[in-house]
């Protein structure tokens, strides 16, 4: 990716750690840690680092969500009337397409406490029903390709949960609004996609936070307290730090596998065949693989054909950052001035 000097993360980072070895052979001289790592972890899915799928440009018990169908007409404000809900600016799209895919329901979580969903991982509260689906996108926003998949979403009047990466963010803020003005759910997925289990405890709460922070910041409005797990690595303390926060955890049902598969017509083919054995469930694609973005539209196609209905999850309440990581963040994006800069008038000078 492209290298931009004010975005280099801050020395208490260290370098990416890949976990899960053995499950992809290209992680280098780290294989003997990782294999290590991936044995401690050995249950957990991982999705691949980013740096593998990324041109680079320059068991504590948790109290249950209120997964509900969002009212489709206003009720009448009680007296006195309640407290206004915290609810994310979420854009309902207007659909023009009669014959469109389309949203079958909504469904508002309350993320309090943490609540984990997505059944490979979490299993507390399985919400969807037999031929529902939710498709959510990890690791944009990205030039060209994330407004493709935008595209084909728009044409179908689907809506997604899209995870995009804070240093993403912070390169094309533009794209990242582009998602928030459709009408889909974003959340989190860290600030540079870094294995968290792998990182100490202080690292990894950085690195959420900074991601937070920085997507925060892009949008230009608070953000679905949502949040995946990059490669979906996690450990007890990580849940227990997002359970604090009150944000929720997403995992997946279904993995399409585009960091490996990288041609559009097999990407669908495997989505279909898994789902078509799970029934139902939450698929996990990533918005910046020009395959993947490919692959939307037919995918759609082959839902609706199967008779598959998407559902869209809203957060009830926004989530709030952190001062002092939104003060870093802002610090970092600010143009560096050097102290041995010559005078201007020594260095530019008009000639004619």
């Amino acid at each position: 990716m492209r290298k931009l000097p004010f975005l280099i993360v801050a020395g208490s980072f260290t370098a990416v750690v890949a976990a899960g070895a053995g499950a992809w052979h290209f992680f280098g001289p780290a294989a003997a840690q990782t294999a290590a790592k991936a044995k401690s972890d050995k249950g957990e899915l991982t999705t691949a680092s980013i740096d593998t799928r990324a041109s680079k440009p320059g068991a504590s018990a948790e109290p249950a969500p209120r997964v509900q169908a969002v009212a489709t007409a206003p009720i009448a404000a009680p007296t006195p009337p309640p407290a206004v809900e915290k609810r994310p600016t979420i854009a309902k799209p207007v659909c023009n397409n009669p014959n469109a895919l389309g949203v079958s329901r909504t469904v508002q979580i309350d993320t309090t406490g943490g609540p984990g969903l997505g059944m490979s991982q979490y299993r507390d509260y399985d919400f969807l029903q037999p031929g529902e689906v939710v498709l959510t996108f990890d690791d944009g926003p990205w030039p060209v390709t994330t407004p493709a998949v935008l595209a084909a979403l728009s044409a179908q009047c689907v809506q997604a949960v899209f995870f995009p990466i804070g240093k993403h963010a912070t390169w094309h803020p533009a794209v990242l609004k582009q998602v928030i003005a459709a009408g889909h759910s974003v959340g989190t997925h860290t600030w540079s996609h870094q294995n968290l289990a792998s990182k100490t405890p202080q690292e990894a709460r950085d690195e959420i936070e900074r991601g937070i922070s920085a997507i925060t910041l892009m949008a230009g409005q608070p953000l679905s307290p949502f949040f995946r797990f990059p490669q979906l690595r996690q450990n007890a303390d990580l849940k227990a730090y997002l359970a604090e926060r009150n944000i929720a955890a997403f995992s997946i049902d279904i993995d399409s596998e585009d960091f490996r598969i990288h041609n559009a017509g097999k990407l669908v083919a495997s989505v279909m065949e898994k789902l078509k054995k799970k029934g139902k469930g939450i698929i996990l694609m990533h918005d910046l693989h020009k395959w993947s973005a490919a692959a939307v539209p037919d995918l759609l196609a082959q839902l609706k054909a199967g008779g598959y209905k998407v559902v869209h999850i809203r957060a009830k309440d926004t989530l709030p950052t952190i001062a002092s990581y939104d003060a870093a963040i802002a610090a970092e994006l600010q143009p560096v001035k050097t102290s041995n800069a010559r005078p201007i008038s020594n260095v530019i000078q008009t000639v004619d």
